[in-house]
């Protein structure tokens, strides 16, 4: 994508200023609105002395189309919350420990929330699966009850039924998820001992070692 260059010198910036203005307000008047940007672009033409954009254009000297500037996304930082929340992740991206601080364990539960499906309903069982996959240390109903808790997943009153709920993560947590992922990517290989694993979305299951 490119885009062109019309430069614009103006030999009184004062006497540019009072025109420019004179001609805003003109056509706040006659419009009751402001301009749009063409139309903007020849009200500034005709401040700086043209009879409008097009003459402004043929009268400056041809610099020609630039490639627009793309702009990477930076990455977010990691609070320290984050990043504890981050090391009670083993390097396969299983919860290997419940952190004790609350703010953390808040953060850490984004994780898991991460492993569900948008409008899929998961029986009891296949939550537990899922949660059980994705941490080891042998307590998947405080997870289950946490992520209801903290509304990441909901379920009828019999348990028959979940369902992940559209939460909106903070920038912290975002971080965090973030980091999780390329903390996955550069996992050393196969988890060991994993068993039918479910992968979160747009990953590969860590797979069972044969021991």
């Amino acid at each position: 994508m490119s885009r062109t260059v019309i430069p614009l010198q103006v030999p009184d910036l004062s006497g540019f200023a009072r025109q420019l203005r004179r001609t805003l307000a003109d056509h706040l008047a006659q419009h009751a609105q402001l301009p749009g940007h063409q139309t903007l672009l020849n009200h500034i033409a005709r401040a700086a002395g043209h009879r409008n954009l097009q003459a402004l254009s043929a009268s400056s000297p041809r610099i020609g189309r630039v490639p627009a500037v793309a702009v990477a996304p930076q990455a977010l930082a990691l609070s320290a919350a984050a990043a504890k929340a981050l090391s009670s992740f083993d390097a396969w991206g299983r919860m290997s420990r419940w952190p004790h601080k609350h703010s953390v364990q808040r953060l850490a539960l984004w994780v898991l929330w991460m492993q569900f499906e948008s409008r899929r309903v998961y029986s009891e069982r296949e939550v537990n699966a899922v949660l059980k996959a994705w941490h080891t240390w042998g307590d998947h109903v405080t997870l289950r009850r946490e992520l209801i808790n903290d509304r990441l997943l909901t379920r009828k009153s019999d348990g028959s039924q979940y369902r992940k709920l559209p939460a909106r993560a903070s920038d912290e947590a975002r971080a965090l998820m973030a980091a999780w992922r390329a903390r996955l990517d550069e996992a050393p290989g196969s988890a060991p001992g994993a068993s039918s694993v479910p992968a979160p979305r747009g990953r590969s299951a860590p797979q069972r070692v044969t021991r």
